[in-house]
């Protein structure tokens, strides 16, 4: 596999080696011992995500506190624009985002280590999204980011979505500042 540094530190985006001929291709979604030493140190995932949505959805910006949920994130079928925001206290690179497509036909994936936010947006008719993340879903410890907060600055290829505009859930249509999450965090 071939690891690639992003701008935000532990963030990185992962392409794995494919086998192909005449038939088809193989290659390994996943290999533990690989991955652990991909990233230097060693990660244990307790439960896989499956996400099926439309063109123009946009899901996120999730997190979770105190049960931060460091995220293993693929595409299946499908393109999305894959987004992580750094929102970890003292962090360098604090409030800072990375964007990547991931795709189906590219197979990159995208680690993305506890205390990101983290969405993506649909840019395909269709896309399934699998993520592996390392603690269990806990609602009670849930947030979400503004995914449009002018205080990150995303940079998000609308134009590539019907009307200019994303499909939101409830939730994530009245997503909270980065100043005003920080601040809910930093009180737990």
């Amino acid at each position: 596999m071939n690891v690639s540094a992003t701008a935000i530190a532990d963030v990185w985006v992962i392409e794995p080696r494919v086998f192909t001929d005449a038939r088809g291709d193989f290659f390994e979604s996943y290999n533990h011992r690989a991955f652990d030493a991909a990233i230097g140190h060693g990660v244990t995932f307790v439960q896989d995500n499956h996400s099926h949505s439309v063109r123009g959805v946009l899901r996120g910006l999730h997190l979770q506190h105190p049960r931060c949920q460091g995220k293993l994130v693929r595409v299946v079928t499908g393109s999305v624009y894959d987004v992580a925001v750094d929102i970890r206290p003292g962090s360098s690179t604090f409030g800072r985002w990375v964007g990547v497509e991931l795709s189906a036909a590219n197979r990159r994936q995208v680690w993305i280590p506890p205390g990101l936010a983290h969405g993506f947006l649909v840019l395909s008719d269709a896309a399934d999204v699998l993520y592996k993340t390392t603690d269990y879903y806990a609602p009670g410890g849930e947030y979400t980011l503004a995914w449009d907060d002018p205080g990150v600055g995303i940079e998000w290829p609308l134009a590539q979505v019907p009307g200019g505009r994303p499909i939101l859930s409830p939730k994530d249509a009245v997503g909270q500042s980065l100043a005003d999450v920080a601040r809910l965090l930093s009180a737990t």
